[in-house]
């Protein structure tokens, strides 16, 4: 009996799973976006207990590689406090809770690795 209930769960929790990556498969996130993302991070304390809290990390997307793969992963830069820092988010996972589109910048590239030098204001555009 127990069993079957635990089988039942798992198997409502893998289909919600797949329905959350399907449905993160179909944004289009195109280099040149500021994204927010939103990542689960499992901590510690002192006394040995885990606990999970979101992280979120807010820069704009530079690459987007592997296209609409299950590997499919971006990277996204921010300068904290003068130093430039990257980060990539392999688009699938499950650790992302979810990514937010914030605005975009205009861009004739399609991999902005120039920002790690480039000193000048961007313009933004529209969504």
């Amino acid at each position: 009996m127990k069993k079957e209930i635990k089988k039942e769960i798992a198997a409502k929790a893998k289909a919600l799973a797949d329905k959350q990556l399907e449905e993160r498969g179909k944004i289009e996130i195109q280099s040149g976006m500021v994204v927010r993302v939103h990542e689960k991070i499992k901590e510690k304390n002192a006394k040995g207990e885990e606990k999970q809290r979101i992280q979120i990390f807010e820069g704009i997307v530079i690459a987007r590689k592997h296209g609409k793969e299950t590997g499919a992963t971006i990277t996204v830069r921010k300068v904290s406090d003068g130093v430039g820092v990257e980060k990539i988010f392999p688009i699938h996972s499950p650790l992302l809770e979810k990514i937010e589109i914030k605005s975009r910048i205009k861009s004739t590239k399609s991999k902005l690795y120039y920002l790690r030098n480039y000193k000048k204001r961007l313009k933004k555009v529209a969504i």
